[in-house]
């Protein structure tokens, strides 16, 4: 009898086993492919990696700036995948030491719920005290005449690719559309981004969209915002693409197409309906502050809940469930969540927007540095982008948001003010180091708490 049996073992899954055997569980874990599930094998990883090899082919190309000279500098994407999937390799092995260090077991196989508290893998039927649920979620695919047709990819299947094409269109303005549309730019791909909505980044604050734009226009990618494509079909020249937007219609013809318009909450072949489970086809598995699903005894986490599909966040929800199973106690709180955008420069947000400020009819007040006055960053040649803070009118730090170089690393620090409540006068009375890109953090709360001290501001 196991304390609890968890189904799937992506961020969400296998955190949940870890935490649950940190606590003195007897725990399994079914996972049908491989563990870390769709962010280590298929999203955040190898896309990582990608975004490094891209930052240092396009720093290189700069090299005479820094006073550096490369000679016969050249793309080589075969060994850009290979070390895409070396570190996917490497850390796919290391969550199987921390299960086997852990005594977790784990099974591989497609998993069915048959009842609380009995579920079958393998033809095994295995009982527990416990199910949690963490299936993940799956590829959006859009009703476009065409969408089937060669030469059409999803994330997957790119991110298994050994070469790249000379063009591609990117379906989707969002952050994995915008990422994958900075990544082939950089690497001299002919790049054309289609957005619906009127910006990119729809869930960030919108700013940090329209800057976006600007960087990638300058990379070379060719942006459309308010725009759907219409059609899809083979072409003697390859894919023709056909646009409707604000310009009428128009047709594109480029070597690939990548859809990246969003995920949906997949279930894994489980029978909710036959369990009683409360669930929605679009906003997934419905679950309470506890993750605790409509049945006693079984849970759900991550993207399959349709929350927030981050894996931070599905790692939480881990924790929180893994937590009250083992008689914890624990809630889950979705106040304040980063979200990164790992594109060229990066964007990181934190807390309210400046729209969400406006349509909530707060009394607000707004900072922002430039990194162009930033030392580190004017020294490392990474000037593009800034640091915006949306404050209450007491100083209260309600949202960060930030675009420029190592902005996902910069978030942490906004994070930590945005859930302490920090007033800007709190956080500039933080001795910040310096060099650092960090300064522009404090230096962005110095011009709501008495004024800027490297920057004129507006």
């Amino acid at each position: 009898m196991y304390d609890v049996v968890i189904i799937g073992g992506g961020p969400g899954g296998y955190v949940a086993a870890i935490r649950a055997a940190q606590l003195g569980g007897k725990v399994l874990l079914a996972e049908e492919g491989d563990l870390g599930g769709t962010c280590l094998n298929r999203g955040c990883i190898p896309t990582k990696a990608m975004v490094h090899s891209a930052s240092l082919y396009s720093e290189a190309q700069r090299g005479q700036e820094f006073g550096l000279s490369f000679t016969d500098l050249s793309l080589d994407f075969a060994g850009v995948a290979r070390h895409r999937d070396k570190v996917v390799d490497t850390l796919v092995q290391g969550i199987g030491g921390l299960m086997k260090s852990n005594e977790i077991e784990v099974i591989q196989g497609r998993a069915q719920i048959l009842a609380p508290g009995k579920v079958r893998v393998q033809d095994k039927d295995i009982e527990c005290q416990h199910i949690i649920i963490a299936t993940g979620s799956g590829q959006g695919k859009p009703p476009i005449p065409g969408i089937d047709s060669p030469g059409v990819v999803d994330t997957d299947a790119i991110l298994k690719a050994k070469e790249i094409h000379e063009s591609i269109l990117v379906l989707g303005g969002g952050v994995v559309g915008a990422e994958f549309a900075s990544i082939m730019a950089a690497f001299g791909v002919q790049v054309t981004l289609v957005e619906m909505l009127p910006g990119l980044l729809s869930t960030l604050d919108s700013e940090m969209g329209k800057r976006l734009s600007v960087c990638l226009r300058k990379a070379g990618v060719k942006v459309h915002t308010k725009t759907k494509v219409s059609s899809i079909a083979q072409g003697p020249g390859g894919l023709n693409v056909e646009l409707e937007g604000k310009k009428g219609t128009q047709q594109v013809t480029v070597q690939q197409v990548l859809l990246a318009a969003g995920r949906v909450p997949n279930f894994g072949g489980l029978d909710l309906d036959g369990l009683g489970i409360e669930y929605d086809l679009r906003s997934g598995i419905k679950v309470d502050e506890t993750m605790a699903t409509s049945v006693p005894g079984i849970w759900a986490i991550g993207d399959c809940v349709g929350n927030l599909m981050l894996a931070h966040v599905a790692s939480h929800e881990g924790i929180v469930a893994a937590e009250n199973i083992m008689g914890q106690g624990a809630k889950m709180d979705y106040r304040v969540v980063p979200s990164c955008v790992f594109t060229l420069p990066e964007v990181a947000s934190v807390g309210l927007a400046e729209q969400e400020a406006k349509e909530q009819g707060l009394d607000y007040q707004v900072a922002k540095f430039p990194f162009v006055a930033n030392g580190k960053a004017l020294a490392q040649g990474d000037t593009d982008g800034l640091v915006k803070i949306v404050a209450a009118a007491d100083g209260e730090i309600l949202g960060v948001h930030i675009m420029g170089p190592h902005a996902s690393d910069l978030i942490a620090e906004a994070a930590v003010a945005v859930h302490q409540r920090l007033t800007a006068e709190e956080l500039v009375n933080i001795i910040h180091a310096h060099p650092t890109l960090a300064e522009a953090v404090a230096e962005a709360a110095h011009g709501l708490a008495g004024g800027y001290l490297h920057y004129k501001g507006r």
